[in-house]
């Protein structure tokens, strides 16, 4: 996958040119971000199931490397803002996975499906807009390859308390 810009010769005229596409960890790297080390179960369940080319990933939560888990009711004690950005520390948590399952992550051909879990109060409405901290990310690490289905929906709670889960499903190059 190749990305066009414009280059301008010296005299004037514009042609396209094709960059090279940027890896998934050059992506990354550009975001500043650094996967942590995948976040371990919970409970008696793996983190993900390889089934062909598709991979199915268990939710995750918003863990900080160091454990810290963000808790909360989202429309109550938790802003809209700062759940947005628990469900991209999900993502995070979710590319871990991916990383340490693919060892590459250039092998994720596509991000397929997306389940957002929201522990919102109950008049809750925005939803999507707290699980597009996750689809935000999906996009600018795999570029096109990152736009996905998904369902944003609430609960009435989650494990832990956490303030949103999201599962994943990818298909694979292989």
């Amino acid at each position: 996958m190749t990305e066009a810009y414009l280059k301008t010769e010296p005299a004037g005229t514009v042609e396209a040119v094709q960059a090279p596409a940027q890896t998934p960890s050059e992506r990354l790297a550009a975001l500043g971000i650094t996967l942590p080390a995948s976040p371990p179960p919970i409970a008696n369940f793996v983190t993900h199931v390889r089934e062909g080319n598709m991979l199915y990933l268990s939710g995750q939560g918003p863990r900080e490397a160091d454990g810290h888990l963000y808790t909360g009711k989202v429309g109550g004690d938790v802003s809209v803002d700062q759940a947005y950005q628990h469900a991209r520390l999900t993502g995070i948590n979710l590319l871990a996975v991916m990383q340490e399952t693919l060892g590459d992550l250039s092998r994720v051909k596509q991000v397929v499906k997306l389940l957002g879990m929201v522990n919102a109060v109950p008049l809750f409405e925005d939803h999507p807009k707290v699980i597009n901290g996750c689809s935000d990310l999906m996009i600018e690490v795999f570029g096109e390859a990152g736009r996905h289905a998904r369902s944003a929906v609430g609960f009435g709670s989650l494990p832990g308390n956490i303030t949103v889960e999201i599962e994943a499903i990818v298909s694979l190059n292989d």
